[in-house]
């Protein structure tokens, strides 16, 4: 299953998805995509789950994303060029990612659980978002 494709279904604004499919699509058009995950305005809220300030740390998400069923591996798509569109396991794309304020989507699940970071602000994304 493709995380990114999964990723835009599941959590981007679903007013454009083709638009942001296509950027992930394209190779040279993939910075398109990236590159305002800085403050990046286009994820649906109701799949946002706020992560209270004391538990922004990386034992206390590993262990929400675990309990929500998070497995070891994850896929990232990142503005750090480092990270992005890497397989990698969800603890060293945490590591990776916790408190770096550059934007990324750490896909978990397929369609179905995330974490995001930006320079504002960090969201678990799930499909069961209450």
């Amino acid at each position: 299953m493709n995380h990114e494709v999964e990723v835009v279904r599941a959590f981007i604004d679903p007013k454009r998805p083709e638009r942001y499919l296509e950027f992930l699509s394209i190779p040279k058009r993939r910075v398109k995509f990236i590159s305002p995950l800085a403050h990046f305005k286009a994820l649906n809220p109701n799949c946002l789950v706020g992560i209270r300030t004391n538990q922004q740390n990386l034992s206390s998400l590993m262990e929400s994303l675990t309990r929500m069923g998070a497995g070891p591996g994850c896929r990232e798509i990142s503005e750090n060029l480092g990270l992005d569109a890497r397989e990698l396991d969800l603890r060293t794309a945490l590591e990776e990612t916790l408190g770096c304020q550059r934007g990324t989507i750490i896909s978990c699940i397929a369609g179905k659980l995330g974490y995001f970071e930006d320079e504002d602000a960090r969201s678990i994304l799930s499909r069961n978002a209450p």
